[in-house]
């Protein structure tokens, strides 16, 4: 039995994950879990898994919940967050926080050795050169969760990374991907969270709107393959069957296909290098399907995509920018704050203002990390 410490529990990766949890009673146990304020999601967990050791973002929910759950050991913030990732009974962590907050507990699970699932793109994109500088001085596995990073994964199973051509990453498209950048003015946040093929949390679905998703998988690919940028394409793919390729230098394509359901991936992750039945999952039917699309990706269209490889070739503290600003931009679009076409306009903005810093160590990744969201606040 495989013991699970899983971070951002309450969130929709989070959510499949203890459904995989579920299935599977005899495999796996939850040891630890991190929520964020949904204390209602978190009591229900805490009822259904037990879980050793919980953790919550604001000290007071903390307190009730101690109160509420005697033989349970309850903590809060970021000093949580690391409990909860290097949790001494865990085997395998799973980071399925959103955001940069999730950076320095993977660090940290990396110095306690532990085998790390990884959804948390913005780990890598903001210090992808410290945690896998980490992984390999402690041999830990950083095993990838997002569908397209297992799935580049699963494809290079047996295969030698020297014969590797170039990477192809899938994008849906996101909610908006048949209208031009006119048809965008006044698009509401109704609009962008109608995402055609996946249920995703709504930081998610907008960037996947702006394919500033694709952009930060791009970089996520770069250091989880350590592969230049000019050998990771994108492509898109409106049905999200095929959920990435590997293009081998004999021209020979190897993908992985599937219907869109993300257990398959993180179930992956946590049984790695075996696999485990999924009942639940739908099975691919291609001639239900009858044909697949692909399409060339317009980075004049989908600028935020272009503005991700720029600050990937870049490199620096350039990744670490172009996330702040993203998820700072992001964060105004859902409360009403700016128009959609106006977060590439702020991730524009806060890269061509920044001056890279070559191999910024954690202080000063997290320094930038702060003065870019604020930054990119004070021109709304």
């Amino acid at each position: 039995m495989k013991s699970i410490s899983l971070m951002g529990a309450t969130g929709s990766i989070g959510i499949q994950t203890l459904d995989v949890i579920r299935q599977h009673p005899e495999e796996f146990l939850l040891s630890a879990v991190s929520a964020g304020r949904n204390m209602e999601k978190t009591r229900d967990i805490i009822r259904e898994f037990r879980p050793s050791l919980v953790s919550v973002q604001l000290k007071e929910d903390a307190e009730k919940l101690r109160s509420e759950f005697g033989d349970i050991t309850v903590l809060h913030g970021e000093d949580g967050l690391i409990e909860t990732a290097c949790f001494h009974e865990a085997d395998v962590l799973v980071n399925a926080v959103l955001g940069s907050v999730g950076l320095h507990p993977t660090l940290k699970a990396i110095e306690a050795g532990k085998t790390i699932a990884i959804a948390n793109k913005e780990t890598l994109v903001t210090a992808g050169h410290l945690v896998m500088e980490a992984a390999r001085k402690k041999g830990v596995q950083l095993l990838p969760v997002d569908s397209e990073h297992s799935a580049i994964f699963q494809a290079l199973q047996g295969e030698n990374p020297k014969n590797i051509e170039k990477l192809i990453i899938t994008a849906s498209g996101g909610s908006f991907r048949d209208k031009s950048r006119d048809e965008l003015v006044g698009v509401t946040v109704d609009d962008a969270l109608n995402h055609p093929n996946w249920s995703m949390g709504a930081k998610i679905t907008i960037d996947s709107a702006t394919m500033m998703n694709k952009g930060l998988e791009v970089i996520e690919a770069h250091w989880l393959f350590d592969l230049p940028y000019d050998q990771i394409g994108v492509v898109l793919h409106r049905e999200s069957i095929i959920h990435s390729m590997v293009q081998f230098h004999d021209s020979s394509v190897m993908a992985q296909l599937g219907t869109p359901d993300m257990r398959v991936p993180i179930q992956y992750a946590l049984t790695y290098p075996d696999r485990m039945p999924h009942p639940k999952g739908k099975r691919l039917d291609l001639v239900e399907i009858g044909k697949l699309h692909f399409e060339e990706m317009d980075t004049d269209r989908f600028k935020c995509l272009g503005f991700a490889y720029a600050a990937g070739r870049e490199g620096g503290s350039m990744p670490t920018v172009l996330n702040a600003a993203n998820e700072a931009a992001v964060a105004l679009f859902l409360k009403g704050a700016i128009s959609f076409l106006q977060i590439d306009d702020l991730v524009e903005r806060a890269l061509n203002g920044h001056v890279t810093i070559q191999r910024p160590d954690l202080g000063t990744i997290h320094e930038i990390d702060r003065n870019t969201r604020k930054l990119v606040d004070s021109w709304v």
